[in-house]
């Protein structure tokens, strides 16, 4: 399942890069997409993954959810 999630304090490249990697080593999370203008990130679910594990890997990377 795609899901899509809103990430605050993104401003470069590197920012992109280190939400990638944080989402990606969830597991349950494939295909991790960044869009920095948008301040979104996409991926998709292989198994359910809760918002609070997003929001601690998210926060551990130095971001917030919006």
């Amino acid at each position: 399942m795609a899901r899509t999630i809103r990430i605050k304090g993104m401003s470069c490249a590197h920012c992109v890069m280190a939400v990638t990697k944080a989402l990606k080593g969830i597991e349950g999370v494939e295909n991790v997409s960044v869009n920095l203008e948008k301040g979104e990130a996409t991926f998709d679910e292989t198994r359910p993954v809760t918002m609070e594990t997003l929001r601690r890997r998210i926060e551990d990377a130095g971001y917030e959810l919006g």
